[in-house]
């Protein structure tokens, strides 16, 4: 199989020294020639020469330029979305570019009392390794249920026995909104086109900002990576693309494959671009979202975010809560670094926020994957992500294994639920994901469930 590298994979031994807030700040407080040395090792997983700066309320621009002079800092983006303003932000943070390395600046100015933090903009990537005609010839067995039509899986999704209920079956509704954050999609793929969202609020192709959210003509989503509206940039966007056919490829259109959703209103905001994404433009992507659905009312339930890497920061944690505030689900890729997410954190799937659902990959007999991160706190359940079979670019259709692949799985399923609870609250739609899991011998201790997703069950 040809193998998709991503920042997980290539920099392993990175984030041994580098998983968590706690090991930053003390790395932070030794002397500037160990710090040096760490940030040497570090910079392949943050942008270099690069550092955001948040400034405590209030502070003025002669203080501002005096710390940044220190480290002869220049201001490069100031970040202050719809979102944060709502919230009562009136300064957002910068994105401060820097001669030296990251880590080395932020020891610097950090005790500084204008500084409310300072970190590294961190670099995101996916991942996934490459290797209705796939549902009946036995590939799609991730949607597959004990006693599916056709064909059965007990580790599958359970999602086959969902559409053909004889009673109140479920595929989905066109009405559910569901945010996938990642590289782009393929929407006019053959597979996805029916269910390729389009903003509400804005109109295409007039070269203005019909909406007011600041990007024009975003009618497919924005692509942050890029600064544009072209949200799908061709075969690159391959993972994004086979991301979207897992949740909601169309379903029973004699067509490649299904998604856990037939039905269902796909958005994007694209980040990953061909050196991954990052922390800067992952915050504006979850406030893209955050956005539409408090000024348009969109039922969006959930953003599906199949990536990671880098460490804690507090900027994208607070994006994560105004999501969470606005009800909306951040279901996230557990990691693929054969790791203990308790004892590594994983971000973002590891934030302790209460939207988030964090999804490790099992494999077609009911294992873990071999590659999966778990944790029996900081990971929530087990999805199918080994040999998943989904959309490509060019109408084209492929398999690809990583709990990138389980996440979808199981954002899917809260489209899947919303469906046919209208009105349902994020923390109901989670504890109806995780109170139906089926227990599995494979994921005791390994997970917050002990169990896999069952999209039949609730």
């Amino acid at each position: 199989m040809k193998v998709k590298w991503t920042f997980f994979s290539l920099i392993a031994f990175t984030i041994l020294i580098f998983s968590g807030c706690e090991k930053n700040e003390e790395l932070l407080n030794n002397d500037l020639s160990l710090k040096k040395a760490v940030v040497e090792q570090q910079s392949p997983g943050m942008v270099p020469n690069e550092m955001l700066v948040r400034f405590k309320a209030g502070t003025s621009a002669e203080l501002k330029n005096k710390a940044l002079g220190m480290v002869n800092g220049k201001v490069k983006e100031t970040v202050l979305t719809k979102m944060m303003e709502r919230t009562g932000d009136k300064e957002g943070f910068l994105v401060v570019n820097i001669p030296g390395q990251a880590l080395e600046a932020m020891a610097r100015v950090k005790g500084l009392p204008e500084i409310e933090y300072a970190e590294p903009n961190y670099i995101y990537t996916h991942c996934a390794t490459s290797n209705d005609p796939y549902y009946t010839n036995g590939l799609l067995w991730g949607m597959y249920g004990d006693t599916s039509p056709l064909k059965t899986n007990a580790f599958g999704s359970q999602a086959a026995e969902a559409w053909a209920r004889t009673l109140n079956p479920n595929t989905g509704s066109s009405d559910v909104w569901i945010g996938i954050i990642d590289e782009g999609y393929m929407y006019t793929h053959e597979d996805l086109a029916a269910n390729a969202g389009k903003n509400p609020g804005e109109i295409a192709g007039n070269s203005k900002d019909d909406d007011g959210n600041g990007y024009v003509d975003d009618v497919y989503g924005w692509d942050f990576a890029g600064g544009n509206n072209t949200v799908y940039d061709g075969a690159a966007d391959d993972h994004g693309t086979h991301v979207a056919g897992t949740i909601g490829a169309k379903g029973g259109n004699g067509i490649g494959v299904a998604g856990v959703c037939w039905n269902v209103k796909l958005l994007n905001a694209k980040f990953l671009g061909t050196s991954g994404g990052t922390t800067t433009n992952a915050i504006k992507a979850v406030d893209y979202f955050t956005d539409l659905k408090t000024r348009h009312g969109l039922n969006l339930v959930a953003t599906n975010n199949s990536w990671g890497g880098g460490s804690y920061s507090t900027d994208l944690f607070k994006a994560i809560d105004r999501a969470q505030k606005a009800g909306i689900l951040f279901i996230a890729a557990a990691g693929n670094e054969k790791r203990n997410n308790d004892r590594k954190p994983s971000y973002p799937a590891s934030y302790n926020l209460a939207n988030i659902i964090s999804v490790a990959s099992i494999t077609s007999t009911g294992t873990l994957s071999s590659f999966s991160n778990y944790g029996l706190v900081s990971v929530d359940l087990g999805a199918p992500g080994s040999a998943i079979y989904s959309t490509l670019p060019g109408n084209t259709y492929g398999s690809y294994s990583g709990t990138s692949m389980a996440t979808p799985h199981v954002t899917g399923a809260a489209a899947l639920y919303a469906s046919t609870h209208s009105g349902a609250t994020a923390a109901q739609i989670k504890t109806a994901i995780l109170g139906s899991v089926v227990l599995t011998s494979s994921l005791n201790g390994k997970c917050v469930t002990g169990g896999r997703l069952n999209v039949s069950g609730f």
